[in-house]
């Protein structure tokens, strides 16, 4: 268990068992994920019908141990979904064009067990403002042309949401933010007195 694999040759699908009462002061990102991610994923038809393009992205950012991740599992768990996560830095190979190709088998994987969550831990890893002309700056960016391609060639039908987390929102490409990629961002920020006295909450509930 301790052995990771250099390369994500297969992609590790996971039912989570977090649900929304697992987490506590975070009610405006639960909020917002449950109208962007949620809904969308339960009854795609009622978005069809309106008229209406859910999201196909959705960006977490804020400190570091705010429960982002959590998040996350939660809402691919009441979306009834699977649960695809993985870390922007673990799509990152030495091997030329190995990183595209992990990203290109991370989303057929998803579109093979959807409804699905893909989570992104780090995207600030993979997705800084382009620029720069060393080698490891051009494998970078190759990898987020194929993830920005990959994030443009699915649709309402294929049932994907993607779903990532940084500490760092303001590094991060402009083409990432776009309409039609990570077009919503949530402030995922440190609990007030009422979030903390939720969160303790839980953990003392037993």
């Amino acid at each position: 268990k301790r052995v990771q694999p250099s390369a994500m040759r297969e992609v590790m699908v996971e039912a989570p068992r977090v649900r929304w009462e697992d987490v506590g002061g975070l009610d405006d990102a639960q909020m917002r994920l449950k109208e962007g991610v949620e809904l969308p994923l339960k009854d795609p038809d009622a978005f069809r019908r309106l008229g209406i393009r859910p999201a196909k992205g959705f960006l977490l950012y804020g400190p570091p141990g705010t429960g982002k991740t959590l998040l996350a599992k939660a809402v691919a768990r009441e979306a009834e979904a699977n649960f695809i996560a993985t870390k922007s830095s673990d799509l990152l190979s030495k091997w030329y064009g190995e990183s595209e190709q992990q990203i290109a088998r991370l989303f057929a994987r998803a579109r093979q067990v959807a409804p699905c969550v893909i989570f992104i831990d780090e995207l600030d890893a993979v997705g800084r403002s382009r620029g720069g002309n060393s080698l490891s700056h051009e494998e970078r960016e190759q990898t987020l042309n194929q993830l920005l391609v990959e994030m443009d060639g699915f649709t309402q039908s294929d049932s994907i949401i993607v779903v990532a987390a940084t500490n760092r929102a303001d590094i991060l490409d402009s083409a990432l933010l776009r309409p039609g990629r990570f077009d919503r961002q949530v402030t995922v920020g440190n609990p007030d007195l009422k979030g903390r006295e939720q969160i303790l909450r839980v953990h003392s509930r037993k």
